[in-house]
């Protein structure tokens, strides 16, 4: 799957740098045995399991760095299409509108256009990803205790950047071929989540699935016409 993104979606328009793995140390062997399982065919169910005598942060912290990476890739792809005047607020369908706050330069929850949260969104994430405090990379330094909480906000916030481009930009995912592509990037995403209850389930609610556990063209619907913010 990684390779098939790499040849669909334009490496030179990922919207943020992709973070890399120091190679020798124990994340990147993680990294590699998790790309060679994708790669092999294997059943997305079993790909996400944390492998026998694995940390289990350390598995968490390599999917969070590669969804990173692969989201952006999507996201940059359509970037140019999710402007200000095309995407005036951060939304998922009619219902949901997504609010950008930070506690620092957005304390209250604000509406912001989709590029303008999605840049912020990026810059937040990196910050945390690069953050020697919250995602050690030294041999020997312990993840902080709140680790797991961290990646369930950077993943619950990521997954938002599935339903803008599902519901706002699907047209022009289709139109380069890319949908099979993006739908087995969201069903790995959906697999991790839920073996490692790392989502509140609520928080999926603006894409429904119908009888499989990934997007197909025809199978995210929007919820009711009142109005969820969510931050």
């Amino acid at each position: 799957m990684a390779l098939c993104l790499g040849q669909v979606f334009s490496k030179d328009k990922t919207f943020r740098p992709r973070k890399r793995f120091e190679p020798g140390t124990q994340r990147f062997e993680l990294y590699k045995r998790a790309q060679a399982s994708l790669k092999s065919g294997l059943d997305l169910r079993k790909v996400v399991q944390l492998p026998d005598g694995e940390n289990i942060n350390d598995w968490i912290a390599v999917h969070v760095v590669d969804f990173f990476n692969r989201i952006n890739l999507i996201y940059g792809t359509v970037s140019e299409f999710c402007t200000e005047k095309s995407c005036p607020i951060m939304s998922g369908g009619p219902r949901y509108e997504y609010r950008w706050q930070d506690g620092d330069q957005y304390k209250r929850p604000t509406k912001l256009p989709a590029l303008i949260y999605m840049n912020l969104l990026m810059n937040w994430i990196e910050s945390l990803i690069n953050n020697e405090d919250i995602f050690p990379t030294r041999v020997g330094v312990p993840f902080p205790k709140n680790f797991q909480q961290v990646c369930k906000k950077i993943l619950s916030r990521l997954f938002r950047v599935f339903v803008h481009v599902y519901i706002h930009h699907f047209d022009m995912i289709c139109s380069i071929g890319a949908e099979a592509h993006i739908n087995t990037c969201y069903k790995h995403y959906y697999y991790f989540i839920s073996e490692f209850s790392l989502i509140d389930h609520s928080e999926l609610e603006p894409l429904v699935r119908e009888s499989c556990a990934f997007i197909t063209v025809a199978t995210y619907t929007l919820q009711r016409n009142s109005v969820v913010s969510l931050t």
